[in-house]
């Protein structure tokens, strides 16, 4: 644990304001490391700056591009660069934390413009992506840059390895267990029902799979009742969903945290369907927490968190068919339904933050041995002309 106060910086590459797991870890992280007496500024793109924290500094508007079988919101360009260097000019920070800086947006230019103590936090499990590759040349030389390296899971850091040729020390995400442990229960939610909470639009997170699977759930469990929260455009989920079953589905829209940890403590099982592009799940392991039993995928991230098993059941990813009896078979356990919640709500509690942190601060101790303070790189001629400026004497 660090025991004097810091000036960190910390780059969060995808907006600000868009839903997503990098985005909470970043706040979480923030929020947990000023509670801890550090001061904290967190850079990020964003779209509306009138609803930020004040720890927040907007590096401009983000453009959308696809990645990862998702669509990201990141931030690049000379302008971005410019406004990533103000920012370390003027930090006086002691270390850099940057998430994800092989991605190209502000976390790439951070790294690119800073000297000094820097940890990079990479948080993808992806194939291999000739994107990647093609610029493997220019990341190279950044990513040696970094101080330490962080992958959140095994799958993110065999995704680094196979990249980039460099390793990583895993630490998982960070969750607020006490935050789900204590949900209250809520009638409404509770029953033979079956929960999903995250971006239900975007064909990986798999909720087709839940859709495709109620048909022969609700033949040996014909209350059974199906609760999906998060953003998205309904419309077309609801049309794919057989119109006699139509009636089971109830889309919450999003919903708080309070309300994330009450639905988590009410509903009998938590089924996350994802296909892949996970590299840890910050849902299961709050799922987890709030004591729900959780049926997954057996993506690689998954089956970690899960340990193969032992702390939720898996189905053959993409399999409606073996999700479903996974499904059925645990509506009728209910001792082994029970137990399962009970054994992942203790499995839960090394995701906390309090355990976490202490991880990370470890990390930060062993990039703060050599003493010196985070400055602007002093030649960053190579990396302006890639992004289309020269930054000579701008200092």
């Amino acid at each position: 644990m660090l025991t004097r106060s810091l000036k960190i910086g910390i780059v969060c590459p995808y907006g600000w304001d868009t839903p997503g797991g990098v985005q909470n870890h970043v706040r979480d992280l923030a929020e947990y490391l000023i509670e801890a007496g550090h001061d904290i500024s967190v850079l990020a793109p964003v779209i509306d700056e009138s609803k930020i924290p004040s720890y927040v500094t907007s590096a401009g508007k983000p453009i959308a591009i696809p990645y990862n079988g998702a669509v990201a919101r990141v931030l690049f360009g000379p302008i971005a660069f410019a406004r990533v260097r103000q920012w370390i000019a003027q930090g006086n920070f002691d270390l850099l934390h940057l998430h994800e800086p092989a991605i190209p947006s502000i976390s790439l230019l951070a790294c690119w413009a800073a000297e000094g103590p820097m940890v990079g936090t990479f948080h993808a499990a992806a194939k291999r992506q000739k994107a990647i590759f093609a610029i493997g040349p220019i990341l190279e030389p950044v990513i040696e840059k970094l101080s330490a390296r962080i992958a959140v899971s095994e799958a993110a850091r065999a995704t680094l390895t196979e990249h980039l040729e460099t390793d990583a020390v895993v630490i998982p995400n960070g969750i607020y267990a006490d935050r789900y442990r204590d949900g209250i229960p809520q009638a409404q939610w509770q029953g033979n029902t079956l929960g999903f909470i995250g971006r239900f639009e975007e064909p990986r997170k798999g909720l087709s799979i839940l859709v495709d699977a109620l048909p022969i759930i609700s033949r040996f469990a014909p209350d059974v009742r199906v609760f999906v929260a998060g953003p998205g455009e309904q419309k077309d989920v609801i049309e794919s969903i057989d119109p006699q079953l139509r009636s089971r589905f109830t889309f919450l829209g999003r919903i708080s945290e309070q309300e994330k940890a009450n639905f988590l403590a009410s509903i009998s099982i938590y089924v996350a369907p994802n296909t892949g592009g996970e590299s840890f799940g910050i849902i299961l392991a709050e799922a987890l927490a709030g004591g729900a039993t959780v049926v997954a995928s057996d993506i690689p991230a998954f089956d970690s968190l899960l340990n193969h098993g032992e702390f939720g059941e898996l189905f053959e990813s993409e399999s409606s068919t073996d999700l479903a009896k996974r499904v059925i078979d645990l509506l009728r356990d209910d001792d082994r339904r029970i137990s399962l919640g009970k054994e992942g709500k203790i499995h839960a509690q090394q995701f906390d933050w309090k355990v976490v942190a202490d991880q990370i601060f470890s990390i930060y101790e062993m990039s703060l041995v050599g003493g010196e303070k985070v400055r602007l790189a002093s030649d960053n001629r190579s990396w302006s002309r890639f992004i289309g400026r020269d930054h000579r004497g701008d200092e």
